[in-house]
């Protein structure tokens, strides 16, 4: 499957089977070059670059990134991590003492640490609802999933493809149903852009954040946080700088509140316009497409010489270009850096609560040799040594 033309454009070391996209992804030469572009002109004339021309590239940035997420560009802003938008929303919601925030028991570690630490602050209660494994049906985990739900519900939290499980969840009839009850959405979308489609309009939820330096490849430290219009005025600015009670106010205090945080360096916002252009020019749309079938043809595979089972069917349905191995093993992180001292394989060992995952990611540059190179690697640790028991 792999593209050599495509392996020469990423800067990752060729003696590591990097299986790890998800984590933070690898920016390509073409996309680190647009970055170091902006870096140059900013440091040429910095007062001009970051009072003045920079919020005109910010817009332009936005709005391309609108088109391709479904949505108007002055209806999301640049943050430099989902857990950061998810911490703006946190902290901004109004939340009484009895009210109830709504997730499964699979979301990211840190948005599940943020949503304990202000619903306890407020008295409120963060229910992680169980999501029952093996998956057998789409409208069996929806079920599920709102039997949390009742009169005390005022947000649903929900990721979009969990970070742990690898698992795309159907959060479009979750918002629905949720839109029927009169209750919130934000999804955590940090795996989607640029690995499954979405169309933010059509997805219909109240808020979502995504990471472009995920699946998108731009540098690190470049996300979005997207949030219809009637809710914009709801979130108060984490940072508290010159967008508040702006002098020269824009035509959005949204913007305002969230994108002037003081002196930074946010260059890596205004690669995106690029990353989208890479993506366009080398057919990403079947670069990924090869890639999930990829995932899904060495599964079943891998959960045999484990003695797991997939978490759900292996269908493009819930797998997009990752999947989690679930494993035994008492200590994932000694597992982790062992595949990668002694075979130089890259890639997570989770733990979500008692379960444990080894996680795989496929990406343009990665092939057949790579996964064949993780499973070599696993028999040979079942075989030596207790760390998969």
């Amino acid at each position: 499957m792999q593209n050599t033309q495509l392996k020469s454009q990423f800067y990752l070391d060729p003696s590591v089977a990097f299986l790890n996209f998800g984590s933070f992804g690898a920016t390509p030469k073409p996309i680190m070059e647009d970055y170091q572009k902006w870096q140059l002109e900013m440091e040429r004339e910095p007062v001009q670059f970051i009072t003045v021309r920079g919020n005109e590239y910010l817009k332009n940035s936005r709005d391309t990134l609108g088109k391709y997420v479904g949505c108007a560009g002055d209806d999301l802003v640049y943050v430099t991590n989902p857990s950061y938008a998810v911490n703006i929303l946190a902290k901004s919601l109004k939340l009484n003492p009895g009210d109830e925030v709504l997730a499964t028991n699979i979301e990211y570690g840190a948005c599940d640490k943020t949503w304990s630490y202000y619903c306890k602050k407020a008295g409120a209660k963060y229910v992680r609802q169980p999501i029952n494994f093996p998956i057998t049906s789409k409208e069996k985990l929806i079920e599920d999933f709102f039997k949390g739900c009742n009169s005390r519900t005022k947000l649903i939290f929900i990721n979009h493809i969990t970070s742990s499980t690898a698992l795309i969840l159907p959060v479009k009839e979750i918002c629905e149903i949720a839109k029927s009850k009169g209750i919130m959405t934000f999804v955590d979308g940090a795996h989607v852009p640029g690995h499954i489609p979405v169309n933010l309009t059509e997805l219909n939820a109240d808020m979502f954040t995504g990471a472009c330096h995920k699946w998108m490849m731009t540098p690190k430290g470049c996300s979005f946080l997207y949030v219809k219009k009637e809710y914009q005025d709801m979130l108060d600015p984490l940072i508290i700088s010159w967008g508040y009670d702006a002098m020269f106010p824009s035509s959005s205090k949204f913007i305002d509140y969230h994108q002037l945080q003081g002196t930074r360096d946010f260059t890596a916002f205004l690669t995106v316009p690029k990353a989208l252009e890479f993506m366009k020019e080398n057919n990403w749309e079947k670069v990924s497409s090869d890639c999930r079938d990829l995932v899904i043809k060495n599964a079943q595979r891998f959960c045999d010489l484990v003695g797991s089972a997939p978490l759900s069917p292996l269908t493009k349905e819930y797998l997009g270009q990752m999947f989690s191995i679930p494993v035994k093993c008492k200590e994932p992180e000694k597992l982790k850096q062992h595949l990668y001292d002694k075979y130089k394989v890259e890639l997570p060992v989770f733990r979500q609560d008692d379960l444990r995952f080894i996680r795989y990611s496929i990406n343009a540059f990665n092939s057949q040799e790579d996964l064949d190179r993780l499973y070599d690697a696993l028999k040979d640790i079942a075989a030596t040594t207790n760390y998969l028991k």
